[in-house]
């Protein structure tokens, strides 16, 4: 039998939202858990998903070992799972989602809205995240400055960066041009503060950024900033997810 099949029970009761692994030691040890119709006494025995069946008061426990997320980010939060100064993302997630421990995929600004990738599938992180994979995201940005042709014609040759680094073409499409404009940008990379860097690199400064889509992943427009809901099984598929 595959060892990947094989988790610890506490682990299991864990991520299926019955408690913490200390709540979980009162749990087992209050004979509420069954494994194989049998009374659990230990809480960190081993259990094989594919084989035994796990029942906590009588109930079945169903268990799944990734979570996904798609968050409509809010401006002021941070993208990350823990900071001592500021909110994070993982701060707006109800308990029986942070108990599966997600994590954002890659980084918007504190200041950027739009579409967030929480989960703990860190081989679907990778894969999304690798500057290898050229994995297309697209925002939409309202810019001080009037936009022209001109500037998405360097967008797509690649512009040259503060450091020194030279991006990857990227595609701009303008909405509206004017004292302040209205542009949507897609790009095949993620360097730090990328979209506000290439605007700067043609003498311009974004002044609202919100990413649109990532992949096949696109913003659900129901989501207020600072609303989530998982992924549908369409979503995932596409998304390549487990």
């Amino acid at each position: 039998m595959a060892e990947k099949d094989r988790y610890r029970l506490d682990k299991i009761l864990a991520n299926t939202g019955v408690g913490s692994r200390k709540e979980i030691k009162m749990v087992v040890k209050a004979n509420r858990v069954m494994v194989n119709g049998v009374v659990v006494k230990n809480a960190d025995m081993h259990v094989w998903l594919s084989r035994d069946t796990i029942e906590v008061d009588g109930k079945p426990v169903i268990y799944r070992e990734y979570i996904y997320l798609l968050m409509n980010k809010p401006q002021g939060v941070l993208s990350a799972t823990e900071d001592n100064h500021g909110q994070v993302v993982v701060d707006l997630l109800q308990p029986e989602h942070r108990l599966f421990a997600p994590f954002p995929v890659g980084r918007l600004d504190k200041d950027t809205e739009g579409l967030l990738l929480l989960t703990n599938d860190g081989q679907l992180a990778h894969e999304l995240l690798s500057p290898k994979k050229h994995v297309a995201k697209t925002y939409y940005a309202r810019v001080a400055g009037e936009v022209t042709e001109a500037d998405g014609h360097a967008f797509a040759q690649g512009v040259v960066l503060d450091d020194g680094y030279k991006t990857l073409p990227g595609e701009l499409q303008i909405l509206h041009s004017g004292a302040e404009s209205e542009i949507k940008l897609t790009i095949y990379e993620g360097k730090f503060h990328q979209v506000k860097r290439m605007f700067a690199a043609v003498g311009k400064k974004v002044m609202y950024l919100k990413r649109l889509t990532m992949g096949t992943l696109q913003l659900d427009k129901s989501l207020a900033p600072g609303e989530y809901r998982e992924l549908t099984s369409q979503e995932l598929e596409a998304l390549g997810g487990k």
